[in-house]
C-alpha cells in the first residue's frame, strides 16, 4: 500500500488511464461509490486508483483484499471521481441522501429470496455489510472463474478461499467477528436451518446476475471444531460445453467414446475424483444421444444441471429414494438409456449391471484412480467378474490439468530432471518446443487460465475380457490394457504438454507413472 509521491493536494489532472474495460470490473460499483475511488491503471501488481480521501486506510485495505493488488492512490477531487463513476459504472450514487438507496423502505433487499440480484445488493454495503460481503464474495468467485468457495472458521481467523483452475487460493479474510453472521446469511440463502449447528446440511442458491445469467451454487455445511465450514460449488450452465468433440479427446479416444455410447445396451463407466469433469463427460454423451426416439432417464445425487428432453430424478435417501430403488422404478418406465450418477454400493451396482445386460445402455461413474481399477472396485463390491466382462463396453478415467495462459504464454526449455521425472525421452523429440505462462493480470499472475481434460480409455476387447475373467489385479490388468493400445493418463497429459497446452509441472502434479 503506497501513495503517489508529490501529490499532497487534490488533483484534477489525472495520470493516463488504461483503456481496458476489465479494469473497471476490478472494483465493484457499490464499493467505488461508497469510497469514492476510480481505477486508473494496472502497473504490474500495483493498482493505481483515483481517490477522494487517500487517508482512508480502511477503504484501501478493503480494495486490496478484494482485488489482490497493491494499491497506489492518486488524490483527486470528489466531483471528478463522481463524474468518472457516473460515466463508467452507469449506476446511481449510493450515498445516503440519494433517493431509492438500497435499504430504505421502498427498495426490496431480497433478504430471504433464493434468487439474489447481485447488482442490487452490491449497493447495500453501507447498511447491510454482511449481505454486501457475501454477495461480493459470490460475484467475485463468478468473475474469477472459481469452481468452489471455501468458508473456513479457525480459532481466531475466518478464511475464505476460491478454487480456481483446480487450485485453492486465498480470496478474503473478513473480520472474525462476522463468522456467525456470514454463516447464517449463506444458510438463509440456501434455505437451511440456521439454528442447527451440530449436523451437516446441504442446500442450493440460485444467483441472477445483472446480465440475466443464472448461476447455481451447491452448498454443503459441515460442523467443525471452531464452527461450521461451508463449501459452495458453482454450477454455471452457461459454461457447460455439452459436446464430446470439444472436451479434449484425441481422435482415437473420441472414436472409442462415440462408438461406445452408440451401443444399444451395455455399460460405459467414467471414473475419477470429485471435480474431475465426470458429469460434463456424461452429460455430453447424453446430449449426443438425446433424440425423440429415445427415452433417457437419470438418477443423480444431486442433479447438477437440468437437461431438456431427459427425465432426471433426484435422490433422497432420508425418505428411501435411493439409487437402487429409483433404478428399479426406472426399469418399469420403458427406458432406452439410463444414467446412474454414481455407483456407491453392491445393490446399485447389481441393478446397473442387470439393466446393462437386459437391453439398456447404462452410463455411470465410479471413484477410482484409473480405468482398470474400476473393475477391481466392482469386484470388491460383490459383482462377479463374468458379469462385468459381459456388461461393460468401455471405462474412461479422466482428470483436469491447468491450461497455460494464452496471454503470457512463452517458449521455454524443459529441464533434464523434469524430463526424466515424466519419462520423456528428449532424444525422441529434439526439436520439440515447450511452453509456460510467465504470469499476467489476466491469469492473476499464476501463468494458468482454464483447465482441460486428460483421458485414459480402456475398451473391453476380447483380450481384456479374458483378463477380467482371470481376476487379474488392477496393476496387471493395466499392463495388459496398455499392451492392447490403451493410453494412460500420464501419456495423455504428456501429449497435451507437447501440444503447448500445459506444463511438465502440471503433468507431474496430476498424474503418476504408469
Amino acid at each position: 500500500m503506497s501513495e503517489r509521491s508529490g501529490q499532497s493536494a487534490t488533483s484534477t489532472n489525472l495520470p493516463p488511464r488504461d483503456n481496458n474495460p476489465d479494469l473497471i470490473k476490478l472494483i465493484p460499483a457499490g464499493l467505488a461509490h461508497k469510497y469514492l475511488v476510480f481505477p486508473l491503471s494496472l502497473r504490474g501488481n500495483n493498482l493505481v486508483m483515483a481517490m477522494a480521501d487517500p487517508s482512508n486506510i480502511f477503504a484501501i485495505d478493503d480494495i486490496k483484499f478484494l482485488t489482490g493488488y497493491h494499491i497506489e492512490t492518486y488524490p483527486t477531487q470528489e466531483a471528478v471521481i463522481r463524474q468518472l463513476l457516473n460515466e463508467h459504472y452507469h449506476i446511481r450514487d449510493c450515498s445516503r441522501d440519494t433517493p431509492g438507496y438500497p435499504g430504505d423502505d421502498n427498495t426490496p433487499l431480497i433478504e430471504d429470496s433464493q434468487h439474489i440480484e447481485i447488482g442490487l445488493l452490491k449497493s447495500s454495503c453501507e447498511d447491510k455489510p454482511v449481505i454486501a460481503l457475501v454477495n461480493e464474495m459470490l460475484s467475485d468467485a463468478i468473475k474469477k472463474g472459481a469452481s468452489d468457495i471455501h468458508v473456513e472458521p479457525y480459532e481466531k481467523v475466518l478464511r475464505i478461499r476460491f478454487r480456481i483452475d483446480g487450485v485453492l487460493c486465498d480470496a478474503l479474510k473478513p473480520p472474525f467477528k462476522l463468522k456467525n453472521a456470514i454463516t447464517s446469511r449463506i444458510k438463509i440463502m440456501s434455505k437451511l436451518d440456521i439454528a442447527e449447528r451440530r449436523l451437516p446440511q446441504d442446500g442450493r442458491v440460485k444467483v441472477k446476475l445483472e446480465t440475466g445469467q443464472e448461476v447455481d451454487f451447491r452448498v454443503s455445511v459441515l460442523p467443525t471444531l471452531f464452527g461450521e465450514k461451508i463449501v459452495l460449488r458453482l454450477l454455471d450452465k452457461s459454461s457447460l460445453k455439452l459436446d464430446l468433440t470439444r472436451l479434449g479427446f484425441e481422435t482415437g479416444d473420441l472414436n472409442h467414446i462415440q462408438q461406445g455410447v452408440k451401443y444399444p445396451y451395455g455399460m460405459v463407466l467414467v471414473t475419477g475424483p470429485t471435480g474431475s469433469g465426470k458429469t460434463t463427460t456424461l452429460y455430453s454423451a447424453l446430449n449426443a444421444l438425446n433424440e425423440t426416439a429415445k427415452n433417457i432417464s437419470t438418477v443423480e445425487d444431486p442433479v447438477e444441471y437440468n437437461l431438456m428432453g431427459i427425465n432426471q430424478v433426484q435422490i433422497h435417501e432420508e425418505i428411501g429414494l435411493t439409487f437402487a430403488n429409483v433404478l428399479r422404478a426406472l426399469l418399469r418406465q420403458d427406458p432406452d438409456i439410463i444414467l446412474v450418477g454414481e455407483i456407491r454400493d453392491y445393490e446399485t451396482a447389481e441393478m446397473a449391471i442387470k439393466a446393462a445386460l437386459t437391453g439398456h445402455l447404462v452410463l455411470s461413474t465410479l471413484h477410482t484412480n484409473d480405468a482398470p481399477s474400476a473393475v477391481q472396485r466392482l469386484v470388491q463390491m460383490g459383482i462377479e467378474p463374468y458379469l462385468l466382462s459381459s456388461a461393460i463396453i468401455l471405462i474412461v478415467a479422466q482428470r483436469l490439468v491447468r491450461k497455460i495462459c494464452p496471454r503470457c504464454k512463452t517458449a521455454t526449455t524443459l529441464p533434464a530432471h523434469l524430463s526424466r521425472e515424466i519419462g520423456l525421452n528428449r532424444e525422441d523429440c529434439p526439436t520439440q518446443s515447450f511452453y509456460k505462462g510467465t504470469g499476467c493480470s489476466i491469469c492473476s499472475y499464476s501463468g494458468f487460465k482454464g483447465r482441460l481434460a486428460i483421458y485414459e480409455i480402456m475398451k473391453l476387447n476380447d483380450h481384456i475380457k479374458k483378463c477380467i475373467l482371470q481376476d487379474l489385479s488392477s496393476v496387471d490388468l493395466k499392463k495388459e490394457a496398455v499392451k492392447s493400445g490403451m493410453s494412460t493418463l500420464r501419456t495423455s497429459a504428456i501429449t497435451k504438454m507437447k501440444q503447448g497446452l500445459t506444463t511438465a509441472e502440471e503433468v507431474i502434479r496430476i498424474t503418476c507413472e504408469h
